[in-house]
């Protein structure tokens, strides 16, 4: 059975199911959400207009039988922080029971002529719509829990909180966790914003019954996912009981914190005195000692088999909050100066909750703290802000359009974006290679565009010095494509750390994309094939007025040393601009 394309047009409340084109049909995930959006949505085109569109999609392994850490779902359109396009993807339950229907995206498009909201009920017999006036003003617990109640069968739940209900551009788009709550975002980049314009606050998948993923050649998937689950448990950092098992992402607090680029209170320095009290050891300590429903070893999705996810308990043992990443510690702790894991721990809850990026709002506090709206490590006047948010206060609403926004309304001029978006927890300043994946992928600040910390901190793939400018245009040019395959195969970032040291886990990692796919790909196209994807989006967005002196960090990144390496942002624009020089070579 061919996959298809689901159309649901929120205009007529129709849904309507279409082969999938010729011009897409070797793209899925982040591939095929881009497509779709350079094919569909005019650059020029208002974020939160009619014009614009979210587009869903698994990988092109997800939904597969024991395809290992496969389960992500790419969501994309224009974003409303940016202003360019936008791919976030998540974990939870959404991609493979997406996959598992024969459902190739989903695409949400138009706006409801009668301002209602609504809930999209989708299973194995079709769309059903319903109108989700009782939902409206739910944080996301809420929703999940009373969804999981209305539809049996455990399905996943795609929903936005209050902040996707305002529209606000730090709105994220949560999925359900295997537990049936709101751990897991499509966070970054306001595409929440995007639903809450079609008068969508839930889309629920039910996958019971469904035709399953096709497999074009099972000898050679399986051989690849061989190749590949070896490889995850060999390395250090994902194996069981290894960094990412045993600490989470939060085992980077104290790594990142040595080398000095540890973002902290505003990007005015590189390292936080309070970074043991946040970190992935001081968070796995609590858990244990804590014990009731506390875990380090939870996998955000079926089948995930590194398991970085965690549940953090309160003082009882009952159930606080998952998950607390390390962007969400150092966002809400350490770059505000914070350095209480509890109160992280609440603030990170109330983010998925009212459906918020923690990255985006850490950073919006931390600017109000530079302009001297809280002082920093006010952990309460911090928690105060979300329910500011919450409520739609004009401050709240003021803070839920992200740091940029905040950082004019208290006249602050450290301000750390591009592109709109703020970056996540590495000091380009003292980690110069993610310092140009921030400046240059077209996504805006984001780690997850070109992980080059892996080779500059985590010396995976080989070693690089962190300080140093040489060839560091190349090397974020080539995370950048590695990371858009990656996000077009439905499997998690993380397995990007065995892949790039263990070769058979890379040749894996390919081989298992042809067997499922039956596409002729092999580990020697995977950048070839990513620097597709990269095309399409910058081509996008220098059709909506995108020019490279959008591709740099910010002023003051330039003119402030960073302690305690005392260094500044000295990569050449023109560095920067060789990045995505052959965009136009062809």
């Amino acid at each position: 059975m061919a996959k298809k394309i689901i159309r649901i047009d929120m205009a007529k409340l129709e849904a309507t199911y279409e082969d999938v084109p010729e011009k897409w049909s070797r793209w899925a995930g982040r591939g095929l959400t881009s497509a779709i959006v350079v094919d569909e949505v005019d650059p020029t085109c208002h974020p939160l207009g009619p014009n614009n569109k979210i587009v869903i999609a698994p990988g092109w392994v997800t939904g597969s039988p024991a395809a290992p850490s496969s389960g992500r779902t790419s969501f994309g359109g224009k974003s409303p922080l940016t202003g360019g396009i936008k791919e976030a993807n998540s974990g939870g339950l959404s991609g493979q029971k997406i996959a598992k229907l024969g459902i190739a995206a989903i695409i949400l498009e138009g706006m409801p002529k009668d301002n209602k909201w609504y809930s999209i009920f989708i299973n194995k017999d079709g769309v059903k719509f319903e109108e989700a006036g009782d939902l409206v003003g739910m944080g996301m617990y809420e929703v999940d829990e009373v969804l999981w109640k209305k539809y049996p069968n455990k399905p996943a739940v795609i929903g936005i909180g209050q902040a996707g209900e305002m529209k606000l551009s730090n709105a994220g788009i949560s999925v359900n966790d295997p537990e049936g709550e709101p751990g897991r975002y499509a966070g970054r980049g306001g595409l929440g914003a995007v639903m809450g314009v079609r008068g969508v606050k839930a889309i629920v998948i039910d996958d019971t019954g469904g035709p399953g993923v096709e497999i074009a050649d099972n000898d050679l998937f399986k051989q690849g996912r061989k190749k590949l689950t070896a490889a995850i448990m060999e390395h250090a950092l994902t194996k069981k009981d290894g960094g990412l098992n045993a600490f989470g992402t939060n085992v980077l607090m104290n790594i990142i914190n040595e080398a000095g680029g540890l973002p902290t209170r505003n990007f005015s320095a590189g390292q936080f005195e309070g970074a043991a009290k946040i970190s992935g050891e001081a968070m796995a300590e609590n858990i244990e000692n804590r014990g009731g429903v506390g875990t380090t070893d939870h996998g955000c999705h079926p089948g995930c088999i590194i398991k970085c996810s965690s549940i953090y308990p309160n003082e009882e043992g009952k159930p606080l909050v998952s998950v607390i990443e390390y962007e969400t510690a150092w966002a809400l702790g350490a770059n505000c100066g914070i350095d209480d894991l509890d109160y992280i721990a609440k603030m990170t809850r109330e983010c998925n909750d009212i459906g918020l990026d923690t990255i985006e709002a850490g950073n919006a506090i931390a600017v109000s703290m530079d302009g001297g709206y809280l002082e920093f490590g006010d952990k309460e006047g911090a928690l105060k802000t979300f329910e500011e948010i919450r409520k739609g206060t004009p401050l709240g609403r003021i803070f839920g359009q992200g740091t940029e926004a905040t950082a004019k309304t208290f006249g602050v001029y450290r301000v750390p974006t591009v592109k709109g978006q703020a970056m996540p927890a590495y000091e380009p300043r003292a980690i110069k290679g993610i310092g140009v994946t921030y400046a240059t992928t077209p996504m805006g600040a984001d780690h997850t565009s070109g992980y080059t910390i892996a080779p500059e901190i985590a010396g995976v793939g080989g070693k690089v010095d962190p300080l140093d400018n040489t060839d560091k245009a190349e090397l974020s040019l080539t995370f950048q494509a590695a990371t858009a395959f990656i996000d077009c195969s439905g499997y998690c970032l993380f397995i990007a750390f065995p892949i790039l040291d263990i070769a058979e886990g890379w040749a894996g990692m390919a081989e298992s994309v042809a067997g499922v796919t039956g596409m002729k790909v092999t580990g020697d196209d995977v950048i070839a094939i990513g620097k597709e994807v990269l095309k399409k989006e910058r081509l996008f967005n220098e059709a909506a007025g995108f020019t490279t002196a959008d591709d740099r960090l910010p002023e003051f990144m330039r003119n402030e040393e960073l302690p305690p390496h005392n260094v500044k942002w000295t990569m050449a624009d023109e560095d920067l601009d060789k990045v995505y020089a052959w965009v136009h070579e062809d």
